[in-house]
């Protein structure tokens, strides 16, 4: 029974559970935005850091996550990330002042860090090379499938729950998996784990790690697809027409799962993940051209998530297949924490302004732009590789 319990497969799928937790920090706000703006009357502008500062600790922390794994061990880095997130929904249950659930919104950045770094790592270390790929695409699935069930399920927990419903059930969720992966994830040895860096050792570490062509590529071009993604599904619904926004909105992030578990994992089958990254940029830049030429439409715009599906689990597979060893792993993974929080923050304001100028070209011009400085970054980081592989050969 135990080794059936500890098998990959259910491993995997237990971390992917934890990732959604994860995702959750996200949802159980977002969702129900509106009625906690009611619930907290008059915050104004200041209401809208109750989505954001989440992703503050992200875009500061998001390597030292990394860091951090390395020292303590990935497997305790993801049980204190799922504790502490049931302890903080715990507290948020109790509806506590603005300025206290704002506090509490920036810690729960910690555990959300902790997590999204940790379960990939753990995913790829407990998967066969050939089954990595499809791993670490589900892996990628976690934002989108979370966001659904919650938007889903939170009229019905409004009605009968009210606020605080919410987080009560959130915390019963990451409690219960953080138990569960206590009991089942295999111990590990920290022996050997090397002094705990300095403040000159971290900035050194952040200028190591993504000055390297292997460590660094996921997260630069993830930087991209999150500067985009997001902001899209709060823009792209309003330039249809009012009858079929609903599902716009709904179809837009169902289409990058379905294509990212599908598509996806067959291209990684026969080329390598960055090679599907590329593709899943070229393909959005050639539909958001017929978007310049022809004007927005719903099952354009439905298409063109379904090729950034392939950015998405290619990102998380591209992890493993640069960096063989677990350290560099945590760190790639720390990246992409970071600059998908960057990302998220400052690609939505940035979309709305061009978006708000009125002119037709504004938005295409600005997607174009950062699908093909993604792909100007992969090719330049995949010459990088090649260079320093190489050197290697000459060496030896």
């Amino acid at each position: 029974m135990t080794s059936l319990i500890r098998s990959p497969l259910l491993l995997v799928l237990a971390l992917w559970a934890a990732g959604l937790g994860a995702a959750a920090q996200f949802a159980k706000i977002v969702v129900i935005f509106p009625e906690l703006q009611a619930y907290y009357g008059e915050t104004g502008a200041a209401s809208g850091y109750l989505v954001s500062f989440i992703s503050v600790m992200g875009m500061v922390l998001g390597l030292i996550a990394g860091v951090i794994a390395i020292q303590i061990g990935v497997r305790r880095l993801l049980l204190g990330g799922l504790v502490s997130g049931a302890l903080i929904s715990t507290w948020q249950a109790t509806l506590p002042g603005f300025e206290w659930m704002l506090a509490s919104r920036l810690l729960e950045g910690l555990s959300h860090l902790a997590i999204v770094v940790s379960a990939p790592t753990l995913i790829a270390q407990l998967t066969s090379q050939r089954y990595q790929g499809m791993a670490l695409t589900l892996w990628g699935s976690y934002f989108g499938v979370a966001f659904a069930a919650i938007a889903l399920a939170a009229p019905a927990i409004l009605g009968s729950y009210g606020l605080p419903g919410l987080p009560v059930i959130h915390a019963v969720y990451m409690a219960m998996f953080a138990a569960l992966l206590a009991l089942q994830l295999p111990a590990e040895n920290h022996r050997n784990a090397p002094p705990w860096p300095s403040a000159v050792d971290i900035i050194r570490r952040h200028v190591t790690v993504y000055s390297s062509p292997f460590i660094a590529a996921p997260a630069l071009g993830w930087v991209f697809y999150t500067l985009t993604f997001v902001a899209m599904l709060a823009v792209l619904p309003s330039m249809v027409d009012p009858s079929s926004r609903p599902f716009v909105a709904a179809a837009m992030p169902l289409a990058s799962i379905i294509s990212s578990m599908t598509v996806g994992n067959i291209l990684l089958k026969y080329i390598s993940a960055v090679s599907v990254i590329i593709t899943g940029f070229a393909i959005a830049i050639l539909l958001v051209v017929v978007f310049l030429l022809t004007g927005p439409s719903a099952w354009l715009f439905i298409a063109l998530f379904a090729a950034l599906g392939l950015v998405q689990g290619a990102s998380f597979a591209a992890v493993p297949e640069l960096n063989s060893n677990l350290p560099d792993r945590a760190l790639a993974n720390g990246g992409i924490a970071q600059t998908g929080n960057i990302g998220n923050a400052l690609g939505t304001p940035a979309l709305l302004a061009v978006a708000s100028t009125g002119a037709a070209f504004g938005l295409p011009v600005l997607l174009i732009t950062c699908y093909g400085a993604a792909i100007i970054v992969h090719v330049a980081m995949a010459r990088s590789r090649a260079k320093a592989d190489a050197s290697s050969l000459v060496k030896t």
